[in-house]
């Protein structure tokens, strides 16, 4: 049976490939000898250490400062609420306006009250004459003790009267509790107000607060009364003291709360803004180093890799004190520190290193 053409191409075809990988087996069993040999000649004499860059860092005493985020706000808020029921007849303040203590904010009809007070003024009247003549008739024996002393009851009991009769007066005017801004009115003329009811807000804002959380790794470093500065979003820096720190973490962020106290005579800082806290923290070392050195290690840890003594790669974790345009300030390094600042991505700890000055 003769075979058709196509198909004695296809056996011609597949008889080659393989002829091809036969032929390639038995030629590569001598291969790994030469392949080794070649190695051997190319690698030459055997490679040095690893090559990097290192800085000497000087320790230096740095003041440090604790970065909190915050906001200002108002050291009192108030809401100034009615003692008594009645209509509102006046109100002389504008909300957003400067207030002193005892200024009214909200004035109510004083109605029937003049009236209960003319009424107890005359009843302690006639109770002062008729204690008088108490007393004039004990003297002849007239009177016994015991309705001299009635009487004397009768008198006190009207000047009782008469002094809640002028707090009841005295109660239509709503005052400002405190010197400060009437941030919001309520109430307005001919609003009735049930005792209770608000007549509108007060804020004190001089001094002004700044308040913000200070993490837990922090919160030790914080004292009363050390000296701060806030930066505005505004662009205004003011500086104060920090008058509270809370002794107690909230549960779920785990931090403490912090207050920063400074003055704002001219009230032109507003309750509400965000801020910046640069809290003073003492004074210790630090080293200045450059950002680009920072490095992770293999527990995810921020720090950088230095050189030490015999040429071997060293590293400490840091902690940040504060960047600059000329670094970054840290922690966790002690005395001068042979810094890499090339190649510190490229070495493992312990490994050997040659060292070039950086450039």
């Amino acid at each position: 049976m003769r075979l058709k053409p196509q198909y004695l191409f296809v056996v011609a075809i597949v008889g080659a490939v393989a002829f091809y990988f036969i032929a390639r087996s038995l030629l590569s069993l001598g291969a790994p000898a030469t392949a080794h040999a070649k190695a051997a000649t190319s690698a030459g004499p055997a490679a040095g250490p690893a090559s990097v860059q290192a800085k000497l860092i000087p320790e230096v005493v740095r003041p440090y400062e604790v970065v909190v985020r915050g906001r200002t706000q108002a050291t009192r808020s108030v809401i100034v609420r009615s003692e008594t029921a009645g209509v509102v007849a006046q109100a002389p303040v504008l909300q957003g306006t400067f207030v002193k203590r005892g200024q009214v904010l909200c004035r109510l009809a004083v109605d029937a009250r003049q009236a209960a007070l003319d009424q107890a003024h005359a009843a302690e009247k006639s109770m002062e004459l008729s204690q008088q003549q108490n007393a004039e008739l004990a003297k002849k024996g007239f009177r016994s003790p015991t309705q001299v002393l009635q009487g004397q009851a009768n008198l006190d009991a009207a000047r009782a009267a008469v002094r809640a009769a002028e707090i009841a007066i005295g109660q239509v005017d709503i005052k400002a509790p405190f010197t400060g801004v009437f941030d919001q009115r309520v109430a307005e003329v001919g609003t009735y107000l049930s005792p209770g009811q608000p007549c509108g807000t007060v804020i004190e804002i001089d001094p002004l607060l700044v308040v913000g959380d200070v993490p837990e790794t922090e919160a030790a470093r914080m004292k009363v009364g050390a000296a701060a500065t806030a930066r505005l979003v505004s662009g205004q820096t003011l500086t104060g003291r920090i008058r509270y720190v809370s002794h107690d973490a909230d549960p779920q962020t785990r931090t403490y709360h912090l207050e920063m106290t400074l003055p704002n005579p001219r009230l032109d800082v507003r309750s509400g803004l965000s801020a910046e806290m640069h809290i003073g923290a003492g004074a210790g070392p630090a080293h200045l180093v450059p950002v680009s050195a920072l490095v992770l290690d293999s527990a995810g840890r921020q720090g950088v890799r230095y050189v030490v003594g015999d040429g071997r790669v060293a590293f400490a974790p840091i902690g940040v004190l504060e960047e600059t345009h000329d670094g970054v300030w840290v922690t966790g390094l002690s005395g001068p520190v042979q810094l890499i600042t090339v190649g510190q991505s490229y070495v493992a700890d312990g490994q050997k290193v040659r060292v070039a000055a950086a450039q």
